[in-house]
Protein backbone atom coordinates (compact mmCIF):
# COMPACT_ATOMS: atom_id res chain seq x y z
CA UNK A 1 0.00 0.00 0.00
CA UNK A 2 1.19 3.64 -1.27
CA UNK A 3 2.00 6.25 1.57
CA UNK A 4 -0.60 8.46 0.05
CA UNK A 5 -3.52 5.91 0.07
CA UNK A 6 -2.13 4.85 4.15
CA UNK A 7 -5.43 5.92 6.31
CA UNK A 8 -2.54 6.78 9.09
CA UNK A 9 -0.88 9.22 7.12
CA UNK A 10 -4.45 10.68 5.91
CA UNK A 11 -5.50 11.21 9.73
CA UNK A 12 -2.14 12.53 10.71
CA UNK A 13 -1.97 15.23 7.72
CA UNK A 14 -5.22 16.07 9.15
CA UNK A 15 -4.15 16.60 12.29
CA UNK A 16 -0.77 18.48 11.65
CA UNK A 17 -3.15 20.97 9.53
CA UNK A 18 -5.13 21.68 12.82
CA UNK A 19 -7.97 22.55 10.77
CA UNK A 20 -11.88 22.90 12.10
CA UNK A 21 -12.57 20.25 14.06
CA UNK A 22 -9.19 19.70 15.11
CA UNK A 23 -9.08 23.34 16.33
CA UNK A 24 -10.79 26.29 17.47
CA UNK A 25 -13.02 27.23 14.24
CA UNK A 26 -11.46 30.79 12.54
CA UNK A 27 -13.52 33.72 12.68
CA UNK A 28 -14.64 35.43 9.67
CA UNK A 29 -12.68 39.22 9.14
CA UNK A 30 -15.82 40.81 7.90
CA UNK A 31 -17.62 40.23 11.12
CA UNK A 32 -16.36 42.18 14.20
CA UNK A 33 -15.75 39.85 17.67
CA UNK A 34 -17.20 40.63 20.65
CA UNK A 35 -14.37 41.29 23.48
CA UNK A 36 -14.71 38.76 26.25
CA UNK A 37 -12.89 40.19 29.40
CA UNK A 38 -10.20 38.08 30.72
CA UNK A 39 -10.72 36.33 33.93
CA UNK A 40 -7.04 36.05 35.02
CA UNK A 41 -4.78 38.76 36.01
CA UNK A 42 -6.26 41.84 37.93
CA UNK A 43 -9.70 40.20 37.22
CA UNK A 44 -9.46 37.25 38.68
CA UNK A 45 -12.19 36.42 41.34
CA UNK A 46 -10.52 34.92 44.47
CA UNK A 47 -13.42 35.19 46.74
CA UNK A 48 -13.57 31.43 46.65
CA UNK A 49 -10.75 31.01 48.75
CA UNK A 50 -12.08 32.83 51.67
CA UNK A 51 -15.00 30.95 51.87
CA UNK A 52 -15.14 28.06 54.79
CA UNK A 53 -13.91 25.04 52.91
CA UNK A 54 -10.73 26.65 51.19
CA UNK A 55 -10.16 28.30 54.59
CA UNK A 56 -9.89 24.72 56.31
CA UNK A 57 -7.65 23.24 53.05
CA UNK A 58 -5.94 26.33 53.76
CA UNK A 59 -5.24 26.17 57.39
CA UNK A 60 -3.94 22.10 57.38
CA UNK A 61 -1.59 23.19 54.59
CA UNK A 62 -0.22 26.07 56.66
CA UNK A 63 0.25 24.27 59.76
CA UNK A 64 0.95 20.86 59.10
CA UNK A 65 3.27 21.06 55.23
CA UNK A 66 4.63 24.69 55.32
CA UNK A 67 5.27 25.05 58.89
CA UNK A 68 6.94 21.97 59.51
CA UNK A 69 9.40 22.31 56.10
CA UNK A 70 10.06 25.84 57.15
CA UNK A 71 11.63 24.52 60.61
CA UNK A 72 13.25 21.80 58.80
CA UNK A 73 14.97 24.06 56.01
CA UNK A 74 15.18 27.52 57.59
CA UNK A 75 13.99 28.00 60.94
CA UNK A 76 13.26 31.98 61.79
CA UNK A 77 14.52 33.35 65.38
CA UNK A 78 11.14 35.16 65.61
CA UNK A 79 11.66 38.38 67.24
CA UNK A 80 9.16 41.72 68.13
CA UNK A 81 5.77 39.14 68.70
CA UNK A 82 5.12 41.49 71.79
CA UNK A 83 4.91 44.48 69.83
CA UNK A 84 2.05 43.34 67.91
CA UNK A 85 0.30 41.35 70.98
CA UNK A 86 -2.56 43.66 71.69
CA UNK A 87 -3.23 43.93 67.59
CA UNK A 88 -6.55 43.00 65.75
CA UNK A 89 -7.77 42.38 62.54
CA UNK A 90 -7.10 44.78 60.31
CA UNK A 91 -3.47 45.14 60.34
CA UNK A 92 -1.26 45.58 57.42
CA UNK A 93 2.26 43.79 57.18
CA UNK A 94 4.79 45.65 55.29
CA UNK A 95 7.23 43.64 54.71
CA UNK A 96 10.92 43.76 52.49
CA UNK A 97 10.93 41.33 49.51
CA UNK A 98 13.87 39.22 48.04
CA UNK A 99 12.40 35.67 47.60
CA UNK A 100 9.32 33.74 47.05
CA UNK A 101 9.58 32.18 50.39
CA UNK A 102 9.14 35.48 52.18
CA UNK A 103 5.62 34.76 51.79
CA UNK A 104 5.57 31.09 53.69
CA UNK A 105 8.43 32.48 56.10
CA UNK A 106 6.29 35.52 57.28
CA UNK A 107 2.80 33.49 57.51
CA UNK A 108 4.17 30.40 59.48
CA UNK A 109 5.78 33.29 61.90
CA UNK A 110 2.79 35.19 62.58
CA UNK A 111 0.56 33.81 65.66
CA UNK A 112 -2.43 31.96 65.17
CA UNK A 113 -4.80 33.88 65.36
CA UNK A 114 -3.80 36.13 63.09
CA UNK A 115 -2.38 34.06 60.44
CA UNK A 116 -5.49 32.20 59.27
CA UNK A 117 -7.53 35.50 58.70
CA UNK A 118 -4.37 37.11 56.46
CA UNK A 119 -4.66 37.80 52.51
CA UNK A 120 -1.47 38.34 50.75
CA UNK A 121 -1.04 41.26 47.66
CA UNK A 122 0.35 39.36 44.85
CA UNK A 123 1.34 40.62 41.43
CA UNK A 124 -1.17 39.88 39.06
CA UNK A 125 1.00 39.74 36.30
CA UNK A 126 3.10 36.59 37.83
CA UNK A 127 1.02 34.66 39.92
CA UNK A 128 -2.34 34.89 38.09
CA UNK A 129 -1.46 34.74 34.52
CA UNK A 130 -2.59 31.13 34.40
CA UNK A 131 -5.83 29.54 35.78
CA UNK A 132 -3.42 26.41 37.50
CA UNK A 133 -1.47 29.17 39.18
CA UNK A 134 -4.09 31.11 40.50
CA UNK A 135 -6.17 28.98 41.90
CA UNK A 136 -2.81 26.98 43.39
CA UNK A 137 -1.34 30.61 45.13
CA UNK A 138 -5.38 31.66 46.20
CA UNK A 139 -6.02 28.19 47.48
CA UNK A 140 -2.31 27.72 49.55
CA UNK A 141 -1.86 31.31 50.59
CA UNK A 142 -4.81 33.39 50.35
CA UNK A 143 -3.53 35.54 47.57
CA UNK A 144 -5.47 38.36 45.83
CA UNK A 145 -4.30 40.26 42.87
CA UNK A 146 -2.57 43.52 42.53
CA UNK A 147 -1.40 45.23 39.76
CA UNK A 148 2.11 46.36 40.84
CA UNK A 149 3.46 48.69 37.89
CA UNK A 150 0.99 51.24 38.16
CA UNK A 151 -1.88 52.38 40.59
CA UNK A 152 -5.18 50.39 40.05
CA UNK A 153 -8.72 51.27 40.85
CA UNK A 154 -9.72 47.69 41.19
CA UNK A 155 -7.15 46.17 43.34
CA UNK A 156 -7.41 48.91 45.65
CA UNK A 157 -11.15 48.61 46.16
CA UNK A 158 -10.28 45.09 46.90
CA UNK A 159 -8.14 45.63 49.27
CA UNK A 160 -9.60 48.14 51.24
CA UNK A 161 -13.08 45.94 50.99
CA UNK A 162 -11.02 42.87 52.79
CA UNK A 163 -9.02 45.33 55.40
CA UNK A 164 -12.77 46.61 56.50
CA UNK A 165 -14.12 42.76 57.02
CA UNK A 166 -11.23 42.54 58.91
CA UNK A 167 -9.26 40.57 57.07
CA UNK A 168 -5.29 41.38 57.91
CA UNK A 169 -3.43 41.66 54.37
CA UNK A 170 0.58 41.05 53.52
CA UNK A 171 2.09 43.60 51.46
CA UNK A 172 5.49 44.24 49.58
CA UNK A 173 5.84 47.89 49.03
CA UNK A 174 8.77 47.27 47.02
CA UNK A 175 6.74 45.74 44.40
CA UNK A 176 8.97 43.01 43.51
CA UNK A 177 11.93 40.80 44.61
CA UNK A 178 15.11 42.11 45.39
CA UNK A 179 17.28 42.05 42.03
CA UNK A 180 20.76 41.85 44.11
CA UNK A 181 19.71 41.22 47.68
CA UNK A 182 19.45 45.12 48.89
CA UNK A 183 15.51 46.63 49.02
CA UNK A 184 14.12 48.60 46.51
CA UNK A 185 12.56 51.67 47.12
CA UNK A 186 9.26 51.46 48.92
CA UNK A 187 5.73 52.22 46.89
CA UNK A 188 3.03 53.91 48.56
CA UNK A 189 0.57 51.02 48.33
CA UNK A 190 0.84 50.27 51.90
CA UNK A 191 0.15 53.81 53.04
CA UNK A 192 -2.77 54.55 50.52
CA UNK A 193 -4.43 51.61 52.12
CA UNK A 194 -3.48 52.79 56.01
CA UNK A 195 -4.95 56.16 54.95
CA UNK A 196 -8.65 54.86 53.28
CA UNK A 197 -8.82 52.41 56.16
CA UNK A 198 -6.91 53.61 59.49
CA UNK A 199 -5.07 50.24 59.69
CA UNK A 200 -2.43 50.07 61.91
CA UNK A 201 1.00 49.30 59.43
CA UNK A 202 3.26 47.01 60.75
CA UNK A 203 6.60 46.97 59.48
CA UNK A 204 8.57 43.65 59.28
CA UNK A 205 12.04 42.68 57.92
CA UNK A 206 13.00 39.60 56.82
CA UNK A 207 16.58 38.10 56.24
CA UNK A 208 18.24 34.97 55.55
CA UNK A 209 15.16 34.06 52.53
CA UNK A 210 17.64 35.18 49.86
CA UNK A 211 20.02 32.68 50.58
CA UNK A 212 17.64 29.87 50.90
CA UNK A 213 15.94 30.47 47.61
CA UNK A 214 17.37 32.90 45.12
CA UNK A 215 15.32 34.53 42.37
CA UNK A 216 17.08 32.28 39.81
CA UNK A 217 17.25 29.44 41.84
CA UNK A 218 16.19 25.96 40.81
CA UNK A 219 16.97 24.36 44.37
CA UNK A 220 16.16 25.21 48.20
CA UNK A 221 19.00 25.13 50.12
CA UNK A 222 19.30 24.84 54.02
CA UNK A 223 20.11 28.03 55.89
CA UNK A 224 19.11 30.44 58.38
CA UNK A 225 16.52 33.31 58.22
CA UNK A 226 14.64 35.28 60.42
CA UNK A 227 11.67 37.74 61.17
CA UNK A 228 11.32 40.48 62.94
CA UNK A 229 8.32 42.67 63.82
CA UNK A 230 7.88 46.10 64.63
CA UNK A 231 5.63 48.72 66.27
CA UNK A 232 2.60 49.39 64.67
CA UNK A 233 2.33 52.65 62.74
CA UNK A 234 -0.69 55.14 61.88
CA UNK A 235 -1.20 57.31 59.06
CA UNK A 236 -1.24 60.95 60.42
CA UNK A 237 -3.46 63.84 59.36
CA UNK A 238 -0.34 66.12 58.61
CA UNK A 239 1.39 63.71 56.46
CA UNK A 240 0.68 62.34 52.79
CA UNK A 241 0.57 58.82 51.53
CA UNK A 242 4.21 59.06 50.21
CA UNK A 243 5.31 60.51 53.23
CA UNK A 244 3.86 57.85 55.39
CA UNK A 245 5.33 55.60 52.66
CA UNK A 246 8.95 56.91 53.84
CA UNK A 247 8.43 56.62 57.34
CA UNK A 248 7.20 52.88 56.64
CA UNK A 249 10.70 52.02 54.99
CA UNK A 250 12.73 53.76 57.44
CA UNK A 251 11.05 51.63 59.95
CA UNK A 252 12.10 48.52 58.04
CA UNK A 253 15.55 49.55 57.31
CA UNK A 254 15.50 50.07 61.13
CA UNK A 255 14.45 46.63 61.73
CA UNK A 256 17.32 45.46 59.57
CA UNK A 257 19.64 47.13 61.12
CA UNK A 258 18.16 45.41 64.56
CA UNK A 259 18.59 42.57 62.61
CA UNK A 260 22.56 42.55 62.30
CA UNK A 261 23.49 44.31 65.18
CA UNK A 262 20.98 44.42 68.27
CA UNK A 263 18.01 46.50 69.35
CA UNK A 264 20.10 48.82 71.46
CA UNK A 265 22.24 49.98 68.39
CA UNK A 266 19.26 50.14 66.06
CA UNK A 267 17.76 52.79 68.40
CA UNK A 268 21.03 54.85 68.58
CA UNK A 269 21.60 54.91 64.82
CA UNK A 270 18.02 56.06 64.40
CA UNK A 271 17.90 58.81 67.34
CA UNK A 272 21.52 59.90 65.06
CA UNK A 273 19.56 59.67 62.02
CA UNK A 274 22.41 57.10 60.82
CA UNK A 275 21.13 53.65 60.08
CA UNK A 276 21.99 52.40 57.12
CA UNK A 277 19.64 52.85 53.97
CA UNK A 278 17.65 49.89 52.90
CA UNK A 279 18.21 50.17 49.31
CA UNK A 280 22.03 49.91 50.15
CA UNK A 281 24.76 51.95 49.24
CA UNK A 282 25.25 53.87 46.23
CA UNK A 283 28.32 52.98 43.82
CA UNK A 284 28.91 50.57 41.74
CA UNK A 285 27.99 46.38 41.53
CA UNK A 286 31.01 45.34 43.43
CA UNK A 287 30.73 47.83 46.14
CA UNK A 288 27.38 46.95 46.44
CA UNK A 289 28.05 42.89 46.98
CA UNK A 290 30.95 43.54 48.85
CA UNK A 291 28.71 45.96 51.42
CA UNK A 292 26.21 42.91 51.36
CA UNK A 293 28.20 40.23 52.11
CA UNK A 294 30.02 41.98 55.02
CA UNK A 295 27.24 42.89 56.58
CA UNK A 296 26.24 42.46 60.11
Amino acid sequence: MSSKANPLNRIGSIVQSRSFPYAKPTWPSSVQQEHVQSKLGINYDSEWSRKYPARLVRAAFVDWVAKPAIELIAPPPIDGLDRIEQLHPPIIFAANHSSHLDTVVLMTSLPNRLRHRTVVAAGADYFFDKTWKAHLWSLTTAAIPIERTKVNRQSAIKAIELLRANWNLLIYPEGGRSPDGWGQPFRPGASYLASRTSAPVVPVYISGTREVMAKDAKKIRQGATRVVFGSPLYFREDEDVRAFSARIEGKVAELADESSSDWWQAKKNAGTNSTPPLTGPIGSKWRREWELKNLG
